[in-house]
């Protein structure tokens, strides 16, 4: 049986709320270990103001205008948390190798430029946006 201590949670929701989970879920093909932990992420921590409104780092990136940050939410449906394996810079593009979970790894090809701005490190947590053939980096500010 997990104890508490191990890191694992048990609750009870109401038939309601556990169905708007449950569909949640399968519309974005995640589970509901990977949506607790995006909730918890995104929750401001000590040192952030009280008056920030938390946001879904998976959902939402926060591009600077000349309004300032605007939160946005992204059409990509598949969003996994990943660690950084490896990136191999080229003279344009980079190949940023993701572990989205043990064992599981999927490669995205992005500017060398991206990776400069975005200065992605190896074993630094990211999130992978992909949309059809395509396998977006993004970071949680």
């Amino acid at each position: 049986m997990p104890r508490k201590d191990q890191g694992w949670i048990t609750f009870q929701l109401p038939s309601a709320e556990q169905q708007l989970l449950e569909n949640y879920c399968e519309q974005t093909q995640r589970s509901k270990t990977d949506v607790l932990r995006e909730l918890v992420r995104s929750l401001p921590s000590a040192s952030t103001p009280s008056n920030s409104a938390p946001t879904s780092p998976a959902s939402h990136h926060q591009p600077v205008s000349q309004d300032g940050p605007r939160p946005m939410r992204v059409s990509a449906r598949n969003v996994f948390t990943a660690v950084i394996r490896q990136i191999q810079m080229g003279q344009v593009n980079a190949e940023v190798l993701l572990e989205i979970a043990p064992n599981v790894t999927v490669v995205s090809v992005i500017t060398r430029a991206s990776v400069e701005g975005l200065q992605l490190q190896v074993d630094q947590e990211a999130y992978t946006m992909i949309k059809s053939s395509d396998v977006m980096v993004a970071l949680e500010d």
